[in-house]
């Protein structure tokens, strides 16, 4: 499978040559032109792959269970503001996902994100089998990470590295991937009308998401 259609199932667009829907390159813009939209996320998420994942390093697995939590630090989309939208993706890799809103959002948050999902996260938008605003719990400890939705569950611990420091991961091929510190599954559950799955002691991680267009 070649990367870009990798990046394309993850529903990212690529900082710089912007990744369209139908694969095509758009021109980067000048560097003194207004951008139309752009943000920084924290990005958490635990798969079904072992540890590291391989679609992480641009080499997908043929199967791989996913629940990613993004979280908008900062950003714009024509003028509207990012920061605060929270939203959980589960996904089948390149076979469907399903979106989760965070219902304590705003109407004008929601808008905004209906607004930036196609041209932001485009392969997670285009996947969608439902969008639906649920309750979003989220609980950050020390070396542990929580976030659940009615469907998805997902717990991750920090995985120590030498002398018992964070593990981190640079240089990976994918603009959600960067400052990726690696964890490890301790519950990562998914029970939907498409599929149902239980993991433990697989991937997780937390990352950083930069990204314009």
């Amino acid at each position: 499978m070649l990367r870009r259609d990798f990046s394309r199932m993850l529903g990212l667009v690529a900082a710089g040559p912007l990744l369209t829907p139908a694969g095509a390159l758009a021109r980067e813009p000048r560097r003194d032109a207004p951008r139309r939209w752009e943000l920084r996320a924290d990005i958490a998420e635990c798969c079904s792959c072992d540890i590291p994942c391989s679609c992480n390093f641009g080499r997908p697995e043929s199967v791989c269970h996913g629940t990613r939590l993004i979280r908008l630090r900062e950003g714009q989309i024509e003028g509207a503001d990012l920061a605060g939208i929270n939203f959980v993706v589960t996904f089948f890799m390149g076979r469907w996902t399903r979106i989760y809103t965070d219902d304590s959002m705003s109407s004008t948050q929601l808008a905004t994100l209906e607004q930036l999902l196609p041209v932001a996260f485009a392969g997670f938008n285009g996947g969608a089998r439902v969008k639906e605003r649920v309750p979003l719990t989220i609980e950050e400890g020390t070396d542990r990470f929580r976030f659940s939705v009615p469907e998805s569950t997902v717990e991750m611990r920090l995985m120590p590295g030498l002398d018992g420091v964070p593990i981190r991961i640079t240089g990976l091929p994918n603009p959600a991937y960067r400052d990726y510190v690696q964890y490890e599954s301790v519950v990562h559950e998914h029970s939907g009308p498409d599929l149902q799955w239980s993991h433990s002691g697989t991937n997780g991680f937390r990352s950083v998401m930069r990204v314009s267009g």
